[in-house]
């Protein structure tokens, strides 16, 4: 038998279709401060959504942010996107960035028998 860490070494990594951004509002920043940056902050996500940067996005059920599904090719690109948005420039929110690509056990499907 085949040792599980070997095998998942040498598994190819699923190109990067998307960056998954969470986004979480610092501790101690008020509503009263977020509120505030809210008008233009969405109105720029929407623009971002238009152009097609933004393909998914939510609200979190905690309260305490967003989930947003970029169309990046990595996290720099989404790094560069999100950082441009109102409440990152006042250093109001943290991001969480996850890469994410097609499910890679569905190339199971497609191997030959």
């Amino acid at each position: 038998m085949t040792d599980p860490s070997l095998a998942q070494a040498q598994a190819p990594s699923p190109a990067t279709t998307g960056v998954m951004v969470i986004l979480t509002v610092k501790a101690g920043i008020t509503r009263e401060q977020i509120m505030a940056v809210m008008p233009d902050e969405i109105r720029q996500t929407a623009q971002l959504y238009l152009n097609g940067k933004v393909r998914e996005w939510y609200s979190r059920s905690d309260g305490r942010g967003a989930v947003f599904v970029l169309d990046a090719k990595n996290d720099a690109e989404a790094h560069a996107i999100m950082d441009g948005l109102p409440l990152a420039r006042q250093d109001l929110i943290e991001h969480e960035y996850i890469a994410v690509g097609p499910l890679m056990p569905l190339r199971l499907l497609m191997a030959k028998p």
